[in-house]
């Protein structure tokens, strides 16, 4: 996804970086509400499974002089061997990977969904893009959940940025995990300038959904 890299102008006109961030993982591990609790500040037990992939905009103002732009890209649990996924990843900067603590499964699989992040998006160097491991349904920990051992160490084996106990339903940690996984994508790219090639990408930032998703089916 483009990156603005102009500095602020004479005028004080902000730089601006518009990042695509993929969430992916398993059907039903919390995405979309994820996703909901951190642009719109809203949780509902009740979101119906997502087909293909749903879009959502949040905008940050990252300092006094950046403003960033962030394409949140719901990716349905259902899609990780489909052949709309390379479309998807495309130009991706960055990632969270979300498994849902109380069931074992959705962990099993998260390498899975790593690996296949890894095989069809990089950093102009071919290292992966950053990527971050969301353990969610933490509020859960006191019924079934249950956070696996060593998280710490599996995230550096496989290649993750870092990792959060995140609770859509208890709002806990989901601003604090997109902060991190931003300051990763803008360092990333400090190294690696992109050219600002916007009018071969989808803008959702020209539509009129800053307070809406848009879904788009396969």
């Amino acid at each position: 996804m483009a990156t603005h890299p102009a500095t602020a102008t004479a005028t004080g006109a902000p730089r601006e970086h518009l990042l695509k961030v993929l969430v992916v993982g398993e059907l039903g591990a919390g995405k979309t509400s994820v996703i909901r609790r951190y642009v719109h500040q809203l949780f509902s037990q009740h979101y119906r499974a997502t087909i293909g992939v749903d879009f959502a905009l949040k905008v940050l103002a990252w300092d006094p002089r950046t403003l960033v732009r962030l394409q949140l890209w719901d990716v349905a649990g259902q899609e990780r061997f489909g052949n709309m996924t390379r479309v998807y990843y495309k130009e991706a900067d960055g990632a969270f990977i979300v498994f849902d603590i109380s069931r074992s499964s959705t962990f099993e699989a998260v390498l899975k969904w790593k690996s296949d992040l890894d095989s069809k998006v990089h950093l102009p160097n071919g290292n992966p893009i950053p990527a971050v491991l969301l353990a969610n349904k933490c509020d859960q920990k006191k019924d079934n959940g249950q956070i696996p051992p060593q998280m710490d160490q599996f995230c550096k084996e496989h290649g993750f940025s870092g990792w959060f106990e995140t609770s859509a339903k208890d709002n806990i940690n989901i601003d604090e995990a997109a902060r991190f996984l931003v300051e990763n994508i803008l360092t990333s790219q400090q190294s690696f300038p992109k050219e600002d090639k916007d009018e071969d990408k989808i803008k959702l930032s020209e539509e009129k959904i800053t307070a809406e998703s848009k879904t788009q089916c396969c």
